[in-house]
């Protein structure tokens, strides 16, 4: 294929680094931002961007789902690429480890090539030993994971991507839009960013310390009267809404909003919604660096001690108690899990 290079500004060029069973997600929204990019309309000549997929051997790339990237090539010299993106798998007990791989990135980085560890290719570069030191976002759902199998590394998951200079972190999922529309704006443009986004139906780029969503899980709540009025509050976690508001929300009168919540969940809405909040912050103290001020602002409490009064009645400790409790050696991390909810069987 003969790439016509635009006048202008060079071609962002990107090596992708896919290790055995990647994940696909990550993976499709950061090389159709730069396809999208590349080219006039829906053209996908690679004229403003590059891209090269590579694994270990040059075979195909089996991605978590069982779908297959081909063709791919050997690894290339590090020196031909603006970045060299690394998308991990699946994080298995007995993880295959791509020592070939592991190699090529520790060459990358020393010929001063920035590195970019997309979802579970952040594990990737602290296996290399390139992450000393420093700070990497991943996602809540590997936190913990990150936190037992690395404890000498910081992870965030508060926000979907770091930048911190030659190396680049992003939690993953649809956030690598997000981080691939980042460097296109860096290297092409804001309009060449806003034209990938556009075409991919997203408004606009989120920022890298957008917060990444929170894992509040409803299960097997059937009634959908409930069901509207848990996703209303979850919308409004950061503030107490009233239950007269939450009525009018859901179309129903308070009385019989209450009583649906007592017969579905055995308590109260306006319980159900501050257990829900306290839950919120026992999260963000176990998960993020936030002071107790802020986490208190952010789950819809007017002061901290009114927080803390509140937090020390649910779970029997002091926040501050909470967060020293979860920083000890050997202690058990919340299960970003623990906030599923289940509902008694509808009548």
């Amino acid at each position: 294929m003969v790439n016509f290079l635009p006048t202008g500004a060079p071609p962002l060029s990107i090596g992708f680094v896919l290790l055995h069973r990647f994940t696909l997600l990550p993976f499709a929204a950061f090389v159709d931002c730069l396809r999208l990019a590349a080219d006039e309309g829906d053209r996908s000549r690679q004229l403003r961007c590059h891209w090269t997929f590579m694994t270990s051997a040059g075979q195909e790339a089996l991605s978590s789902c069982g779908a297959a990237i081909s063709p791919c090539l050997s690894f290339r010299d590090p020196g031909e690429f603006d970045y060299i993106v690394v998308i991990g798998g699946v994080q298995a007990q007995k993880e295959r480890q791509d020592s070939t791989a592991l190699a090529y990135l520790r060459q990358a980085a020393e010929a001063g090539v920035p590195l970019v560890g997309l979802c579970t290719g952040v594990f990737a570069l602290i296996q290399a030993g390139l992450m000393k030191g420093r700070r990497c976002c991943v996602s809540w759902y590997h936190h913990r994971d990150m936190m037992q199998r690395f404890p000498a590394i910081e992870p965030v998951a508060d926000r979907l991507f770091i930048d911190d200079g030659d190396r680049l972190t992003c939690a993953g999922g649809a956030a690598a839009a997000d981080l691939a529309a980042y460097l296109v704006e860096r290297h092409l443009g804001k309009a060449w960013a806003m034209k990938s986004l556009n075409i991919m139906l997203l408004d606009e780029a989120r920022v890298g310390t957008h917060p990444q969503p929170q894992p509040v899980v409803f299960g097997k709540i059937e009634d959908r009267l409930v069901r509207r009025a848990i996703a209303v509050l979850e919308q409004h976690l950061g503030e107490a809404i009233s239950m007269d508001a939450l009525a009018e929300r859901v179309g129903t009168s308070r009385r019989h909003l209450e009583r649906r919540f007592r017969e579905i969940l055995g308590v109260g809405p306006q319980k159900f919604a501050r257990d829900l909040r306290l839950r919120y912050g026992l999260w963000l103290l176990h998960y993020t660096g936030k002071s107790i001020t802020e986490i208190g602002e952010r789950c819809g409490f007017a002061d901290t001690a009114h927080f803390s009064r509140q937090f020390r009645s649910a779970f029997d400790m002091t926040p501050s108690e909470m967060r020293k409790r979860a920083g000890d050696p050997g202690s058990d991390r919340v299960d970003p899990f623990f906030l599923h909810i289940e509902g008694r069987p509808s009548r």
